[in-house]
């Protein structure tokens, strides 16, 4: 078919032929549909846990499925604080999640301004090792990890050869020390740090600044949306973490909220209602972080991987 311009008669201009406008149309119809589509399928498990939390008990899983109940209540969410110690798992969760995103934003910043801005001997080598750390599972290396905690010199009760305690297993220090700073961390500030430039560097070292200053009061408030991004994977990462806090905290009272959100599980049954309002309120402080965020959340991304 002839997708040649013509001129329009009346104006002048060049007019594309109805069948070229008609197939724009349609593939743009037919990418919303796509979209919209895609985007119900994924929102579908969402509104069921939504709706599943305040449904009743005996309406769950009623046969045809009912997406909406007789009536709502809110006797899921009660349970959900009476059954467990759901706050004390809540504000375990905090205290672990927090103190990572700023055990990260630290010493993650401090090693990739490092990577970007320093020049010493092994510099790519050992950032080149640290990229390949990153390939590494992290189930991997967790029989590692459990193995140096538990048998760390003069902690937990240990004498200097590392012997005869528990180490910090059964500690908060035990989730908090082994992802202190994340290798992810130190690559995404270094590829961040790499796109500031380097004049305000040297003109700060010919005014006599510490090498620290520098990166303290000259380049780190420069980085503020690649800190909120990096604040958002860490705590969603940390907050949402569970086969490691279940490995070293063995004491129920230092429980994670993940940790508790199985305890609805017993006996090869789940308590469904409790389970979703519990899994609903646990997802809370990432949403009202990201929406705190946000505006930085897209400006991180984008300049974090300019430079390579």
């Amino acid at each position: 078919m002839d997708t040649t311009m013509e001129p329009n008669a009346g104006t002048g201009r060049l007019s594309r032929p109805p069948g070229v406008v008609f197939g724009k149309i349609a593939a743009t119809a037919l990418f919303y549909i796509v979209a919209i589509l895609i985007a119900v399928a994924m929102f579908l498990p969402f509104f069921w846990s939504l709706i599943t939390s305040f449904k009743p008990s005996d309406e769950i899983f009623s046969v045809p499925l009912r997406w909406l109940p007789s009536h709502f209540t809110l006797e899921h969410y009660i349970k959900a604080f009476t059954t467990v110690s759901f706050g004390l798992y809540f504000k375990n969760s905090v205290i672990l999640a927090v103190a990572g995103v700023i055990a990260n934003l630290f010493f993650g910043s401090l090693a990739g301004y490092a990577f970007a801005k320093l020049r010493f001997r092994g510099n790519m080598p050992i950032f080149r090792t640290l990229l390949a750390a990153m390939m590494i599972p992290g189930i991997v290396t967790m029989i590692p990890s459990f193995y140096v905690l538990r048998h760390l010199p003069l902690l937990g009760g240990n004498d200097l050869f590392g012997s005869g305690g528990m180490g910090l297993l059964n500690s908060f220090w035990g989730i908090i020390l082994p992802g202190a700073s994340g290798t992810f961390a130190v690559f995404f500030m270094r590829q961040f740090f790499l796109t500031l430039p380097s004049d305000m560097m040297e003109v700060a070292r010919i005014e006599g600044c510490s090498e620290f200053r520098i990166f303290w009061n000259i380049y780190l408030p420069l980085t503020k949306p690649a800190l909120a991004t990096l604040s958002i994977f860490t705590f969603q990462a940390g907050w949402n973490s569970f086969l490691w806090p279940m490995i070293v905290l063995n004491d129920p009272a230092k429980a994670t909220i993940q940790m508790g959100l199985q305890a609805f599980s017993y006996n090869n049954q789940t308590d469904y209602g409790p389970m979703m309002a519990g899994a609903l309120i646990a997802i809370l402080p990432i949403l009202l972080l990201f929406l705190l965020l946000q505006k930085y959340f897209v400006q991180g991304i984008a300049f974090s991987g300019i430079k390579g």
